[in-house]
């Protein structure tokens, strides 16, 4: 719905960008806040891990908890976020994240400066199947995004 200029986006509406397994919606994107920030809502399956240890040099995330939990790892650290928790992450600070629970949790994740939007969608436009770790991590650099895996992994 617009609102004069603004508008308005039920639960679960938006842009969905099929990326890194998780429910992605996009709520805003910079074209709509003048690349102040961009914003979607995740949807993390039951026992189901996020993306796998990294950390952003462009842009600070909040993550605001609105249903289930959720369990991030941020600059060595544990967090659980429960129904109303938020977590500030800021950029240049190595976090990942895991749904442990029996049940999907939802989170609202505002990132600023905008930008993540591109990276998702480059992610998603990539041929369906097993990904190259090379190509990943190209697309990574890319957008300012660096893979933290241990020695062993990478």
């Amino acid at each position: 719905m617009s609102l004069g200029g603004g508008y308005m986006l039920a639960s679960r509406d938006g842009r969905q960008i099929p990326a890194i397994g998780l429910g992605i919606t996009m709520k805003t994107n910079g074209k709509s806040t003048h690349d102040a920030y961009s914003m979607f809502e995740y949807a993390v399956p039951a026992q189901t891990s996020g993306p796998p240890p990294h950390l952003h040099t462009r842009e600070d995330e909040s993550f605001l908890c609105i249903a289930g939990r959720l369990d991030v790892h941020l600059g060595g650290q544990d967090f659980v976020l429960e129904h109303g928790d938020y977590l500030f992450l800021p950029r240049n600070v190595i976090h990942t994240f895991t749904n442990s629970s029996k049940e999907e949790a939802r989170v609202i994740s505002v990132v600023s400066p905008a930008g993540l939007e591109d990276y998702y969608q480059a992610l998603a436009d990539l041929p369906p199947g097993p990904k190259d770790i090379a190509v990943l991590k190209g697309i990574m650099a890319d957008f300012g995004i660096e893979l933290q895996l241990p020695p062993q992994a990478s």
